[in-house]
C-alpha cells in the first residue's frame, strides 16, 4: 500500500525546505532496491557518520568510491574469482553499485577495506559564513546609530 504523503501543513510554517520536501516525496515514490551488500550508516557525532558494508572476498582493486553532485557511490566488481570447480557458492561474488545522496558540505573523511568490511567516515564541515555568529549590540542612543547607518549610505 502507498502513501502519499501531505506537506501542506509544513509548507505554511517553515521556508526553505523546498529540498527536504522533495527527497522524502522521492523516497516514497522510489522502489525499493537491492539490499545487497548489507550496510550499517551509523551517526558518531554531531557532525561524523560511519558507513560500514560488508564485502567478504573484494579487494581493494575491486572497489570505488566516487563523489559526484552530493551523491556517494560505491561500486564493485570483482576481478579474480575462484580456482577449480566451484561446488556451491555461499559468498556473493556479484558486481554491484550503492548509491547514498549526501547532505550539503558532507565530506569523505577516509575510507578503508578490513577484514572484509569496507569502512567510509563522512564528516560535516560547514563553511564559516555558515557557523552561527553572535552579532555585537552597541551602547549609546538609538539617533547616534541612526546616524552611524545613514552615513555609512551616503559614502
Amino acid at each position: 500500500m502507498r502513501t502519499v504523503l501531505d506537506f501542506s501543513p509544513l509548507h505554511r510554517s517553515s521556508i526553505g525546505f523546498d529540498r527536504v520536501f522533495e527527497l522524502l516525496e522521492t523516497a516514497a515514490r522510489t522502489p525499493p532496491q537491492d539490499n545487497w551488500p548489507p550496510f550499517d550508516s551509523i551517526k558518531i557525532s554531531e557532525d561524523q557518520y560511519r558507513i560500514t558494508m560488508a564485502l567478504a572476498g573484494f579487494s581493494r582493486d575491486d572497489l570505488k568510491i566516487e563523489i559526484q553532485n552530493n551523491f556517494l557511490t560505491v561500486t564493485g566488481e570483482r576481478k579474480a574469482d575462484h580456482i577449480g570447480e566451484v561446488l556451491h557458492r555461499g559468498i556473493a561474488n556479484r558486481p554491484f553499485t550503492r548509491r547514498f545522496e549526501l547532505a550539503e558540505h558532507m565530506q569523505v573523511a577516509g575510507a578503508e577495506l578490513r577484514d572484509g568490511l569496507l569502512t567510509i567516515d563522512l564528516k560535516r564541515e560547514l563553511p564559516e559564513a555558515l557557523k552561527p555568529r553572535v552579532i555585537p549590540i552597541g551602547g549609546g542612543d538609538r539617533l547616534g546609530s541612526e546616524r552611524r547607518l545613514l552615513q555609512g549610505q551616503a559614502a
